[in-house]
């Protein structure tokens, strides 16, 4: 059994999931029966519900499991929660805040540098899709509704961000500030509240 049809399949899951066996077959361009043999093989990162549309058998809906993300980035997880626990408990709070004040302000000098140069809100945003993918976060950009819908799959500093939520707190403000006036940006599905992903509305405002 390929190994590299198992990280496709997880990958579909991960960037386009819940997705029927019928969907991954079609994605994937084998059979439903294969499919289903990867999805046995995975049981441990991938999980399944029925899902009734209509009348006959109701249709089996995968989703990746929390174990999944182990194959997907993550940048030091463990190392970087003892990090903020330290800072925390030897230095307190404020220190805590003044080092991720300090990597805001690193992260926004790297971003501008980045887009310097592109003058449109969808060559920005191509951009930063670019830089955000180099960093771990699987994002991609669509346009919806008369704007756009910047979404990050992945978060490979999840462990962090749930243990200090200012991580978080300033990604939103970083975009706004790449982004530019005349921009707002909001966060509309949030991976720590449950959703599957991060994902944030863009729209020109002028």
């Amino acid at each position: 059994m390929s190994n590299r049809t198992a990280d496709r399949l997880l990958l579909l899951l991960k960037t386009r999931g819940p997705l029927t066996t019928k969907q991954l077959a079609a994605a994937l361009k084998i059979s439903v029966p294969a499919v289903r043999q990867h999805l046995t093989a995975l049981q441990d990162l991938v999980d399944m519900d029925n899902r009734r549309s209509g009348v006959g058998r109701p249709a089996q809906v995968w989703r990746t499991t929390a174990s999944a993300d182990a194959r997907f980035p993550d940048t030091h997880g463990e190392l970087t929660v003892r990090l903020i626990d330290a800072i925390e408990t030897s230095l307190g709070t404020e220190a805590l805040d003044r080092v991720i004040e300090a990597r805001f302000d690193d992260a926004l000098a790297s971003y501008q540098k980045r887009l310097d140069g592109v003058t449109t809100l969808s060559g920005k945003l191509r951009r930063l899709v670019e830089v955000r993918t180099e960093e771990g976060y699987m994002a991609e950009v669509e346009k919806v509704n008369g704007g756009w819908l910047l979404v990050e799959n992945h978060c490979p500093i999840c462990a962090a961000a749930t243990r200090c939520q200012g991580f978080c707190r300033n990604e939103l403000e970083l975009f706004r500030e790449v982004l530019g006036s005349g921009v707002s940006v909001e966060r509309t599905e949030y991976l720590l509240d449950g959703g599957r992903r991060c994902a944030y509305q863009v729209q020109e405002t002028r």
